[in-house]
Formats: C-alpha cells, sequence, structure tokens
C-alpha cells in the first residue's frame, strides 16, 4: 500500500493522531501520560513545534500542532518513536506500539481550527469517559477555561479567535465547546480532501501548490482542473454583482443578505483570501463572523437544492470554467 502524502512547509497546522496496533491501549497508567508530555516538551525544544490542544485517550491521541518549520515528520518520529521505545523496555515488549504511521491532516486555520479545537476537547465525552470536557485529565481543556497556564500549550491561538480579552475570551469559549455537548454533532473531520487536507478550494489550492509544480496535474487529485484555475476577490465581487444585477457597492455595503453571504462563501471556495483580508473587503467584519457566515451557508447549501443550482450557474461564469 503506497504511504499517504506528506506535505510539509513552514507555519503549517496539523490534526494529527495516532492509534494503537489493533486497537489496543497505548497508556497504561498517570505515568505513562507523563512521559509522552515529557516527550512532546523535549520535541518542542528541538523542533520548535507548537501545541495547540490535545486529547490523550486510552487507545489513541489527538494533537493540534504548528510547525514553524517544516519539520512534522521529524518532531513526531521523535515523540512516538521515544514514547514507543519507553513503553516496550517498561512493559518487556518489543515490535510496533502504533498502528501503522501518524495520521496528519493539514488545517485551514482561518475556517476550522475553532471547531476542530471543540472537537478534540469533547472526545472523552462523546467516548462516555466523562460528562464534562473539564473532568477529563488528560486534556488541553482546562487550560482553556480556568486562570492556569501551561508552558507546553499556545491556546492563545484559538482563544483570540473568539476575543481580546483574555477571560471574556475563556468563558465565551467554554460556553461554546459546552453548547455541542448534548447536540447530534458534525465531525469537522469528514471533510477531507484527499486524505490530508480541510478547508476550501483556495485552501486546498494554496496548499498543494506547495508541491512539485506537476503535483495538480496528476490524475489521482480529485478535482484538479478547479484548483488549478485563478480566481481573484474583485473577480467574484464583479461576477455576483453582475448576476444578481446589482451594484458592487451595494453588494458591499448591504448586512445580512443572501447575495452577500453568497460571495463570502464564493471568494473562500474559489480564492486564497483569509478570513481578515475578506472581512476588509465587506467593511471591516471580524474575522470569526467571516468564518461563521460561510460554515452557515454551507449548511444551507446543503439543504437547498435550489441554492446549490444557483451557486453552479454563477460559477460557470468563472472565466476557468467552461458553459
Amino acid at each position: 500500500m503506497a504511504r499517504s502524502l506528506r506535505i510539509e512547509y513552514e507555519g503549517a497546522l496539523y490534526h494529527v493522531t495516532a492509534r494503537g496496533n489493533e486497537r489496543k491501549n497505548i497508556y497504561f497508567s498517570k505515568t505513562d501520560y507523563k512521559r509522552f508530555f515529557h516527550y512532546i516538551s523535549e520535541a518542542q525544544k528541538k523542533f520548535g513545534i507548537k501545541i495547540i490542544c490535545y486529547v490523550l485517550m486510552s487507545n489513541h491521541d489527538h494533537l493540534v500542532i504548528v510547525t514553524p518549520e517544516a519539520n512534522l515528520s521529524k518532531a513526531m518520529h521523535y515523540i512516538n518513536g521515544s514514547y514507543t521505545t519507553y513503553i516496550n523496555v517498561k512493559r518487556k515488549r518489543s515490535g510496533h506500539l502504533f498502528q501503522g504511521r501518524y495520521k496528519a491532516i493539514i488545517i485551514d486555520r482561518d475556517n476550522h481550527l475553532l471547531e476542530l479545537s471543540r472537537y478534540v476537547h469533547l472526545n472523552p465525552v462523546r467516548a462516555k469517559m466523562v460528562q464534562k470536557p473539564e473532568e477529563y485529565l488528560y486534556s488541553s481543556y482546562k487550560t482553556y477555561i480556568k486562570n492556569t497556564k501551561s508552558k507546553m500549550l499556545y491556546e492563545s491561538q484559538v482563544l483570540e479567535m473568539i476575543s481580546d480579552v483574555n477571560g471574556y475570551a475563556k468563558k465565551e469559549y467554554q460556553r461554546f465547546v459546552e453548547a455541542e455537548i448534548d447536540k447530534e454533532y458534525d465531525n469537522p473531520l469528514s471533510y477531507v480532501y484527499g486524505g490530508i487536507i480541510i478547508g476550501c478550494n483556495g485552501f486546498i489550492k494554496e496548499t498543494l501548490s506547495r508541491k512539485k509544480d506537476d503535483f495538480l496535474q496528476k490524475e489521482q487529485i480529485a478535482h484538479s482542473r478547479a484548483l488549478r484555475s485563478e480566481n481573484t476577490v474583485e473577480e467574484i465581487l464583479d461576477i455576483v454583482s453582475r448576476f444578481y444585477n446589482t451594484s458592487k457597492d451595494e453588494l458591499l455595503k448591504k448586512k445580512d443578505t443572501i447575495v452577500r453571504k453568497i460571495a463570502i462563501y464564493l471568494i473562500k471556495e474559489n480564492t486564497g483570501a483569509t478570513n481578515k483580508e475578506i472581512g476588509k473587503v465587506f467593511g471591516r467584519i471580524h474575522p470569526t463572523t467571516i468564518s461563521k457566515i460561510y460554515e452557515r451557508f454551507r449548511k444551507e447549501l446543503k439543504k437547498s437544492r435550489t441554492l446549490r443550482r444557483e451557486i453552479s450557474k454563477i460559477e460557470k461564469k468563472f472565466s476557468h470554467v467552461e458553459p
């Protein structure tokens, strides 16, 4: 079986998971969890990685990692390799502890980091190990909601998406996470492109472009023609305003209109513009608000065949799509 594709670059954000071989436990005592944290701390010193959030379950773990340098493979080889050696020596065993290689998915932080952090922190609740996420010992959640500090954790990258005021951000984050405890949850990892990327078309295209120039020409990359396309924010605004027979100024100024939502959705799907950049275009809208508009519209799109047809008609007017 071919190995899954790895894309590494400076500043990349990953959701990393590793499972025990044959789904067996990888942690057997409190000391084991502490030792795994020790190897993470050492990897931070050696490779400069940043841990945004985490949860260590009994037979698998979830780590959300930023790599200031393009070195995820080196860092994970050190962490998992060192921990495997420790367990093998301690338990007088040999062989693999983990089930194959770790899985790493590149995340579009603008649109998916906040939701991903909630998914990670709710893992023990979904597994019915605890009733509230703060009750689980081996999770970063307590640091997110309490006035505690962790030398290992960079939670500010998530909390600043909610508010610049730390105490307020912590309270709002707790509300954000716990609002989903008793609800049917939409797994953010359900929308993985090619097994390696979660994000809109613009983000996927930008990420894949970091590989060799001919990478997008390969047949195994689905939607490669669309991803090779070039679109600008201005082009999309022009097309949307003409389609709905309105001026671009009206499109940018009128709040809470379906046309405005469509424009934001299409920009997110077809350009590499960040939420911050899009927010400036639409009159200094906060990046988090842009993310919410985009995510809500995606859900509306799933429910409405009429809306999907309308989006399809607009996209056919893009220069790279054949009529």
